[in-house]
């Protein structure tokens, strides 16, 4: 993540929870993302470095007409500095800093098949018992992990699947020899 990203988010993230209004402007900027990920048109001009900024500042503001003033200034000012093409990353580490703030753990839980609705829930209860805080967590299938699963947490992964097992145990065997 660049310092650029970290340093937009901080900036809202701090703007937000000082006026006590952290959860709709969490909740707008999400929706103004995806809306740049639906409407091409909006990306396009968003990022068009053509396009004068008083221009893309009034078309935000019909897009963004009844959203908060926080989000609102803070969508006008990356446009304006020209980093439109960078509100994903902003917006995710946004979302990062909410989550650490509310003691949520985000975690991507990865399997070989597809897990039941019970299955899945009781991992989840699993990874926040060991945790000792709130899970948000998503899903994937990767068959290629032959069985078990990959846990993923931010930067820390854990890897429990076949597919690791024997990885490991391949680099193993190929260091021992090569000692020997």
């Amino acid at each position: 993540m660049a310092v650029a990203h970290r340093t937009y988010a901080r900036a809202l993230f701090e703007a937000a929870k000082d006026e006590g209004r952290l959860e709709p402007v969490h909740e707008q900027l999400a929706d103004f993302v995806a809306a740049v990920d639906q409407v091409e048109e909006l990306r396009a001009v968003l990022e068009n470095p053509e396009l004068d900024s008083r221009s893309k500042a009034a078309l935000l503001d019909q897009v963004l007409g009844d959203a908060d003033e926080l989000v609102r200034n803070f969508v006008r000012l990356v446009v304006e500095k020209g980093r439109a093409g960078e509100l994903h990353e902003i917006a995710r580490e946004f979302e990062a800093l909410v989550a650490k703030d509310q003691g949520i753990l985000d975690v991507e839980l990865t399997t070989a098949v597809e897990l039941s609705e019970q299955e899945f829930d009781d991992l989840v209860s699993r990874v926040g018992q060991a945790s000792g805080r709130k899970v948000r967590a998503s899903r994937a299938v990767d068959p290629s992990l032959v069985g078990g699963l990959v846990l993923q947490i931010g930067s820390r992964r854990l890897d429990a699947s076949i597919r690791g097992r024997l990885d490991r145990l391949r680099h193993e065997l190929t260091t021992r020899r090569s000692a020997l």
